[in-house]
Order: structure tokens, then sequence, then C-alpha cells
């Protein structure tokens, strides 16, 4: 029986195309050592012969838990979001909340500070944003107050590392008041982004020099999930949000397009990790619909963890009902 350790399977699977997709030749593979062949084998072998896990379809009757979506947003411009061409306002966001079945949520803050709505009434806790010049008196207010339940560092839209030593008040702000810091990971919404910074690679340096504060990697890091999955795995402290894979409301995508681009590498992420409580449910709202992601995301999740997955996760780590 062969048997593989999570590096291996880790360098074998960075080999795998993003969604199934080779990019690399014969010649290629010759320069791989040994050690590898076996489990990148194997892994085309699975990828061939598998899909996401069969679940119950999203609003099964016999499922009775709330759910949580850890990545929403509250700045409400009064005008259509492009992903979804609907209005973002208060009432669209509560209004999709209703229909989604959640019952609480995390909303992000800007590094101005603008973006925020004082929704604690209603079980929405807000994050703080952090610029790439930390404003710590406004942050720290906001914490003593309860006025903020959490922190969010823009990654990539400020052109800044992770473990920039501009970002240690974030760092030690959260640890002194419990909370957790969140970093936007991956490809950005806007083309001035600077990918490089939003590598969530670079998660595993701050998680290891601050260990007594709890991180979150929003957007599950995409499309550097490998990277993203292996972080969460190793580090104790580190959780992940997969939202916003895909925009706009998913039921109007061709199910293919869901299945390739959104269900299968969350499955992927789900089982790499190893842990259900490393994984949380985030929508990124308006960017996209909260129902059809609600739904996608079930499909992913073995049934038995949708209570984790959905609602106690965020739950216990945002201090949400």
């Amino acid at each position: 029986m062969l048997v593989f350790d999570k590096a291996q399977w880790l360098i074998a699977s960075n080999a795998m195309a993003s969604h199934g997709k080779v990019w690399f030749n014969r010649a290629m593979m010759a320069t791989f050592p040994k050690s590898l062949l076996a489990p990148l084998a194997l892994l085309f072998a699975v990828s061939a012969c598998t899909s996401a896990p069969k679940v119950s379809a999203a609003g099964d009757e016999g499922w009775p838990s709330p759910i949580i979506d850890a990545h929403t947003h509250t700045g409400f411009p009064d005008k259509p979001e492009w992903a979804q061409s609907v209005p973002v306002t208060e009432e669209r966001y509560f209004r999709e909340m209703r229909e989604a079945g959640v019952t609480g949520a995390v909303a992000h803050g800007f590094p101005d500070g603008s973006g925020y709505a004082d929704y604690r009434s209603r079980n929405v806790v807000h994050c703080a944003g952090a610029g790439a010049k930390v404003d710590a008196a406004r942050i720290e207010a906001g914490l003593k107050s309860r006025k903020y339940g959490c922190i969010k560092v823009y990654l990539g839209y400020e052109y800044q590392w992770a473990y920039d030593r501009h970002y240690e008040p974030v760092y030690r702000l959260a640890e002194k008041y419990g909370v957790p810091v969140v970093f936007h990971t991956g490809d950005t919404y806007l083309a001035k982004g600077k990918l490089k910074f939003a590598d969530p690679l670079t998660i595993d340096e701050v998680a290891v020099d601050h260990p007594k504060v709890n991180f979150v990697i929003a957007h599950c890091g995409n499309p550097w999930i490998l990277s993203a999955a292996e972080v969460a795995y190793k580090n104790a402290n580190v959780y992940l949000e997969c939202s916003a894979m895909l925009t706009g409301d998913l039921s109007k995508l061709p199910p293919e397009q869901v299945e390739e681009y959104l269900v299968k590498p969350l499955a992927w992420i789900f089982g790499y990790v190893d842990k259900p409580a490393k994984l949380m449910f985030g929508s990124d709202w308006p960017l996209t619909n909260m129902k059809s992601y609600v739904e996608a995301y079930k499909r992913a999740i073995p049934k038995e963890h949708w209570n984790a997955v959905f609602h106690d996760n965020a739950a216990r780590l945002f201090k949400l009902d």
C-alpha cells in the first residue's frame, strides 16, 4: 500500500492545473522527483473519476440550522452592483438574508472607515477596515465600544505584505481585544490591485509570529486555493471562507460552470484541511447572490458538517448568535 505525506500531496497537487486543466507536458514530467510521481499519478486518476460529494439540495427541510454569512458589505450606494445588477440597499441586504436563511452576518468595512452600518441588534458584526497606514486610534475606539468585532486587511488593494511592520498595530489590537483578523486574498475586484501582495501563502508567516490571534483567509485565496488550504491546515489559528469564487446569481449560470469553479474546488479544500472547524460560509454580498451561493456551497460539503460550516464556526470565531 502506498502512503504519502501531506507535503508530497501538496507538491503533486500544485502540478495539477487550476480547476482540472493540465499545464505541464511530458518533458516537464521527466524533471519531477521520483517520490512525487506516484502521488501525481494517483491524483490524475482521482480527478478523472470523482467529483464533489453528493449531498441533499439546498433547502432540505430536515436541516434546521440557521446560517451565518461571514463575508458581506453594508456600504449602500443605492445603485446596482455590476455583478448582480440589483440595487445595493439595506432593504435588499436583509431580504437576501431572509431568502437564504441567513440569520447573522459579518460586514466588512473599508480602510477609510466607510461602509459601516450599526446592525448589531440584527446579529451583524462589523470588521474595521485597516489601510496601509493603520488608524489604530479609530480601530481601538471601535473595538472598545464594540462597534467593531473584527479587523479587515485588504491585501492586494494595499501594496503591503501581510507581514509588513505597518500592520503590527492591527495584530496587537486583535490580540488585546480577542477579535479575528480577516485578510482579502486572491483575485482583486479592481485592476489596480497588485496580486503578489494578495498571495495567501504570506499569511503563514503572520500566523506563526502571532499565535494568539485568529486569522481568516477570505475567498480561500482563489485562485491560489492550494496555498490557502495548506496554510489553514498547518496553522491552528487560521480559518477559511470561500466567498465570491463565482459572482452574480449562480442560479443563472450554467450548472457545469458552478460545479467546476466552485463546488469541486470547495470540496477539495474541505477535504484537504481535514477539519470541519476550519471552514465557514461566506458570499461577499452584493457581489454574489446569497441564496444561490448557499445552494452551491451545500453541494460541496457533506451534510453532517453543514451546521459547523454554515453556522457554528463563524458563531464561535466572530461571537455571533
